[in-house]
Protein backbone atom coordinates (compact mmCIF):
# COMPACT_ATOMS: atom_id res chain seq x y z
CA UNK A 1 0.00 0.00 0.00
CA UNK A 2 2.93 2.40 0.48
CA UNK A 3 4.56 2.09 -2.94
CA UNK A 4 4.67 5.44 -4.75
CA UNK A 5 3.30 7.34 -1.73
CA UNK A 6 4.57 9.97 0.69
CA UNK A 7 5.27 7.16 3.16
CA UNK A 8 7.78 5.64 0.73
CA UNK A 9 9.23 9.03 -0.28
CA UNK A 10 9.98 9.94 3.35
CA UNK A 11 11.42 6.51 4.16
CA UNK A 12 8.82 5.73 6.83
CA UNK A 13 9.01 2.13 8.05
CA UNK A 14 6.32 0.39 10.04
CA UNK A 15 7.73 -1.42 13.08
CA UNK A 16 4.64 -2.55 15.04
CA UNK A 17 0.87 -2.54 14.62
CA UNK A 18 -1.44 -3.73 17.41
CA UNK A 19 -4.92 -2.58 18.46
CA UNK A 20 -3.28 -0.58 21.26
CA UNK A 21 -0.15 0.82 19.60
CA UNK A 22 1.49 1.65 16.29
CA UNK A 23 5.22 2.31 15.97
CA UNK A 24 6.96 3.64 12.85
CA UNK A 25 10.40 5.09 12.17
CA UNK A 26 11.63 7.75 9.75
CA UNK A 27 15.16 8.82 8.85
CA UNK A 28 16.30 12.38 9.38
CA UNK A 29 18.10 12.99 6.10
CA UNK A 30 17.91 15.06 2.90
CA UNK A 31 14.29 13.89 2.37
CA UNK A 32 13.04 15.05 5.75
CA UNK A 33 15.17 18.11 6.67
CA UNK A 34 14.17 21.73 6.24
CA UNK A 35 16.61 24.30 4.77
CA UNK A 36 18.28 24.98 8.15
CA UNK A 37 19.37 21.36 8.40
CA UNK A 38 16.94 20.04 11.01
CA UNK A 39 13.93 17.75 10.83
CA UNK A 40 11.10 19.52 9.01
CA UNK A 41 7.97 19.97 11.12
CA UNK A 42 5.88 18.89 8.15
CA UNK A 43 7.78 15.60 7.98
CA UNK A 44 7.03 15.02 11.68
CA UNK A 45 3.34 15.73 11.04
CA UNK A 46 3.34 13.37 8.05
CA UNK A 47 4.87 10.64 10.24
CA UNK A 48 2.30 11.28 12.99
CA UNK A 49 -0.67 11.15 10.61
CA UNK A 50 0.72 8.01 8.99
CA UNK A 51 0.81 6.28 12.38
CA UNK A 52 -2.74 7.41 13.21
CA UNK A 53 -4.02 6.38 9.78
CA UNK A 54 -2.48 2.92 9.94
CA UNK A 55 -3.71 2.45 13.49
CA UNK A 56 -7.24 3.45 12.60
CA UNK A 57 -7.30 1.33 9.44
CA UNK A 58 -6.15 -1.64 11.51
CA UNK A 59 -9.23 -1.22 13.74
CA UNK A 60 -12.00 -0.64 11.17
CA UNK A 61 -14.03 -3.18 9.21
CA UNK A 62 -12.03 -3.15 5.97
CA UNK A 63 -14.98 -4.59 4.01
CA UNK A 64 -17.21 -1.59 4.70
CA UNK A 65 -15.04 1.19 6.19
CA UNK A 66 -12.06 3.34 5.38
CA UNK A 67 -10.49 6.29 7.17
CA UNK A 68 -9.07 9.74 6.55
CA UNK A 69 -7.38 12.39 8.64
CA UNK A 70 -9.83 14.94 10.01
CA UNK A 71 -7.57 17.13 12.17
CA UNK A 72 -3.97 17.09 13.34
CA UNK A 73 -1.84 19.31 15.55
CA UNK A 74 1.77 19.09 16.61
CA UNK A 75 4.13 20.70 19.06
CA UNK A 76 7.76 20.56 17.97
CA UNK A 77 9.81 20.20 21.15
CA UNK A 78 13.40 19.56 20.10
CA UNK A 79 15.42 19.85 16.89
CA UNK A 80 16.95 16.77 15.28
CA UNK A 81 19.72 16.98 12.64
CA UNK A 82 20.31 13.36 11.66
CA UNK A 83 19.65 9.78 12.64
CA UNK A 84 16.20 8.26 13.04
CA UNK A 85 13.02 9.29 14.80
CA UNK A 86 10.40 6.89 16.11
CA UNK A 87 6.68 7.64 16.35
CA UNK A 88 4.62 5.82 18.96
CA UNK A 89 0.88 6.19 18.46
CA UNK A 90 -1.75 5.16 20.99
CA UNK A 91 -5.51 5.55 20.59
CA UNK A 92 -7.17 7.92 23.06
CA UNK A 93 -10.67 7.34 21.65
CA UNK A 94 -12.00 4.49 19.50
CA UNK A 95 -15.44 5.59 18.35
CA UNK A 96 -17.78 4.47 15.59
CA UNK A 97 -17.23 7.60 13.46
CA UNK A 98 -13.93 8.99 14.76
CA UNK A 99 -10.75 7.88 16.47
CA UNK A 100 -8.31 10.16 18.28
CA UNK A 101 -4.64 9.24 18.48
CA UNK A 102 -1.79 10.51 20.66
CA UNK A 103 1.54 10.33 18.85
CA UNK A 104 4.91 10.93 20.46
CA UNK A 105 7.96 11.23 18.24
CA UNK A 106 11.27 10.49 19.95
CA UNK A 107 14.92 10.16 19.01
CA UNK A 108 17.25 7.21 19.55
CA UNK A 109 17.68 8.16 23.24
CA UNK A 110 13.89 8.50 23.76
CA UNK A 111 14.13 12.32 23.92
CA UNK A 112 10.82 13.88 22.91
CA UNK A 113 11.08 15.55 19.50
CA UNK A 114 7.39 16.19 18.75
CA UNK A 115 4.00 15.45 20.27
CA UNK A 116 0.90 15.29 18.11
CA UNK A 117 -2.80 14.52 18.36
CA UNK A 118 -4.67 13.32 15.28
CA UNK A 119 -8.39 12.86 14.81
CA UNK A 120 -9.32 10.31 12.16
CA UNK A 121 -12.70 10.09 10.44
CA UNK A 122 -14.10 6.60 9.88
CA UNK A 123 -15.77 6.54 6.49
CA UNK A 124 -18.41 4.16 5.13
CA UNK A 125 -17.26 2.77 1.80
CA UNK A 126 -19.61 3.07 -1.14
CA UNK A 127 -20.61 -0.22 -2.68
Amino acid sequence: MVENTLVQALGITLEEVTPERVIATMPVDERTRQPFGVLHGGASVALAETVASIGTYNLVDKESEGCAGLEINANHIRAKRDGVVKAIGTPLHKGKTTMVWDIKIVDEEENLICVSRCTMAILKLRK
